[in-house]
């Protein structure tokens, strides 16, 4: 098995009985180490993931279903491979339990055990019109246009290019200036691919910051489609952006998170703040 499990193997069998041992660990250092960031700058926030194919059996032996969420703290020593994770699921689809709360209890058990870190668990029912799991909006203003006007013709580039950040000279900090704004922004073109597999992951990324410089929403838009070759998980795509935007604008406050869409009926959601006070709630997009 490779360091990043059975991700990369080219035949899986799927376990029909339950498999605790399936779930597989990838460490977060991994991926921080390349950032060039003080680990706990980009430890502040959580990953909310959703699964939409959970099933388990009740006493009857009938197959029950439910939506999910895992909240994985960025504290956590480990992320879990999410191969492994839908074979662990797969793994519950013929154990029978006992109530909801049986299978809550057991996913949160085992995934914490995996992350080393408090997983917090919910299952949704699919009847609930006033679910969480209700689809939403980004906040703030969508930048997908901003290079319209551009007569510079945007290049693929293997690896993110923060320097991208720096186009116009406009951006420097005025440091006769105390005047902080407040930035809020998305887009539904980040793209990058699986390290693995290379398979490509798309999402929406949407940021709030408050900073002193000046924010050019075509050099932002730029700097995103610079990740569209890179070869890095969700988790690490969110912090080298966390880490880069910190860099360039000094905020004194700042939100970046990204809406992957679904892989293996699992979607990932990764979010980073300056200050935990500043976490957002979860939430669903539409091509989710």
């Amino acid at each position: 098995m490779s360091i990043h499990g059975i991700l990369g193997e080219q035949t899986t069998d799927y376990p029909t009985e339950y498999s605790p041992e399936t779930l597989y660990p990838i460490a977060r250092s991994l991926g921080r180490d390349s950032i060039g960031w003080q680990d706990d700058k980009v430890s502040v926030g959580m990953d909310w993931w959703h699964a939409f194919e959970m099933s388990w059996l009740n006493t009857q032996g009938i197959s029950q279903v439910a939506m999910a969420r895992f909240v994985i703290p960025a504290t956590s020593v480990f992320i879990v491979e999410s191969k492994s994770l839908k074979l662990y699921l797969n793994s519950i689809n013929f154990t029978e339990f006992t109530s909801w709360d049986e299978v809550q209890t057991l996913i949160a058990k085992d995934l914490s055990a995996c992350v080393q870190a408090e997983v917090q668990v919910e299952l949704f029912d699919l009847e609930d019109r006033n679910s969480e799991l209700m689809i939403t909006q980004p906040d703030g203003v969508c930048i997908d246009d901003a290079l319209a006007d551009s007569k510079e013709k945007v290049a693929l580039t293997l690896h993110p290019d923060a320097s991208l950040l720096e186009v116009l000279k406009s951006s420097s900090v005025d440091s006769n200036s105390n005047t902080e704004r407040t930035y809020r922004f998305y887009s539904n073109l980040l793209r990058s691919n699986c390290p693995v597999t290379n398979q490509p992951d798309w999402g929406a990324l949407a940021v709030e910051m408050t900073s002193k410089r000046e924010f050019d929403q075509a050099s932002m838009l730029h700097y995103i489609l610079s990740f569209r070759q890179h070869n890095g998980f969700h988790e690490q795509c969110v912090e080298q952006i966390f880490a880069d935007l910190s860099r360039h604008y000094q905020p004194s406050e700042l939100i970046v998170r990204a809406w992957y869409t679904r892989r293996g009926g699992i979607d990932i959601n990764p979010c980073r703040v300056s200050d935990l006070k500043l976490l957002p709630q979860p939430s669903r997009l539409i091509r989710q």
